[in-house]
This record gives C-alpha cells, sequence and structure tokens, in this order.
C-alpha cells in the first residue's frame, strides 16, 4: 500500500488506505486547519525528530467510552484522600513539556518536537486542545493533553511523576466528560494499562462510524474548568 505525499491542499487521502501499520500520509503542515481536519477524521501527526511529518490512521483503534472507566479501589482510595489538587487547562504548555521531558529523562524517544509542542499550543489558545494536570506540594506531578471535537477527546499523552498521577488525571477526564455527554475517548494505540483501566479496541469501521456520528455534535471550545 503506497504512501500518501500531502501538498499544501487542505486534503488527506481516505483512511481506509493506510499501511497495516496504519501509515497514511507524510508531508503537509501543522497549521491548526490540517491538524482539526486530521482529528475530524481520525488521522493525528507522529514522528520522531528529523523525520518528515507522518500521519497516522490505525485500525483497529483503542478507545474508551468515559462512562466505562474502570476505577480501581486502590485509585478510588487516592482520590478520596486527595493526594491530588486536580484542574484542567492551568497549565497546558507545562503539561505538554513534561511529557515530552520525561520521555527523554527515561532514555525513550519522543513524538513530540518542538514544531509539534508549538502546534497545540496553538490549538489551546483556539480552545480546541486540553489539558488535565495533578498537583502535589504546588508542583506538578502528572497530567495529560489531547484534542476536543464534538463529543470526542482524542488523546495525545501522559506523565506522571508522581505514583498514579496520571490515573488520578484520566479518571477525573472520565468523570468530567460523562457529565458533559461525551461519547468517546480515542486513545489510538493499544496499550495493556489503558486496557486495564477500560479501554477497549474496536475494528476500523466501528471506529469511523462512530467518528463520523461523534466528532459533528458542538464542540465544547474554550477553557475547560471543573
Amino acid at each position: 500500500m503506497p504512501v500518501f505525499q500531502l501538498t499544501e491542499l487542505l486534503i488527506f487521502p481516505p483512511t481506509e488506505l493506510a499501511r497495516s501499520d496504519g501509515l497514511l500520509a507524510v508531508g503537509g503542515d501543522l497549521s491548526e486547519a490540517r491538524l482539526l481536519l486530521a482529528y475530524e477524521l481520525g488521522i493525528f501527526p507522529w514522528y520522531s525528530p528529523g523525520e518528515p511529518i507522518l500521519w497516522w490512521a490505525p485500525a483497529p483503534r483503542l478507545v474508551l467510552e468515559p462512562q466505562k472507566f474502570r476505577m480501581s479501589k486502590r485509585l478510588a482510595r487516592e482520590i478520596r484522600k486527595g493526594t491530588f489538587r486536580v484542574t484542567m487547562d492551568q497549565a497546558f504548555s507545562d503539561v505538554i513539556t513534561e511529557c515530552s521531558d520525561i520521555r527523554v529523562e527515561r532514555n525513550k524517544e519522543t513524538w513530540i518536537t518542538n514544531e509539534m509542542r508549538d502546534a497545540y499550543i496553538r490549538l489551546h489558545e483556539l480552545g480546541y486542545a486540553h489539558s488535565v494536570e495533578c498537583w502535589k506540594d504546588e508542583k506538578l506531578a502528572g497530567g495529560l493533553y489531547g484534542v476536543s471535537l464534538g463529543t470526542v477527546f482524542f488523546g495525545e499523552s501522559m506523565f506522571s511523576r508522581v505514583s498514579n498521577s496520571s490515573k488520578v488525571a484520566l479518571a477525573t477526564l472520565a468523570r468530567i466528560l460523562t457529565e458533559w455527554e461525551f461519547d468517546m475517548i480515542d486513545c489510538q494505540m493499544k496499550t495493556g494499562h489503558l486496557m486495564s483501566l477500560g479501554a477497549q479496541q474496536i475494528n476500523g469501521q466501528e471506529f469511523y462510524t462512530r467518528l463520523l456520528e461523534y466528532v459533528h455534535r458542538p464542540t465544547r471550545r474554550g477553557k475547560w474548568r471543573l
């Protein structure tokens, strides 16, 4: 299956033409318009420093219905104890920076280049990208960020510097999205960690059918607050 070369035109090839590993296209840019179109179609950028921009549309897809988040007894106790102070959209740039830095510190490759970081900060400023922050002793202990369109939250990355902080962030996000009647969190790739929290893998046809319905519902744009 060929990989498509994007031009300056704001178009993507059909997602069903992606390679078996999910790679669909290369090139283009990280403009706000292109990123929003990509998410609307179920496509996201993911590439390493020094590579051209790579666009992915993997199938099957890992998703989490917010109301089906699996709360363990241990996590519930952690939340009840109030170990962390949780906020939303209070430190977006810090969260995305931490998601990158912690991978580098652990000798893992990061896809969050400076170009990617700046692009998502612009989406945040436009009210489409959001973060959840966990604070301990007034220091950022963990969190996550992603993009929201319609009733879908497209999860991008999370980090944890204190045990359970990213789980508390995700549990809080799931609770709030349930209250706001969101339908789906796109977790992108399968991981055992996310499946233990209630995520499930669905085939591409089901994912894109759901996406087409959910993404065109009204978008909760702007700064989010608990």
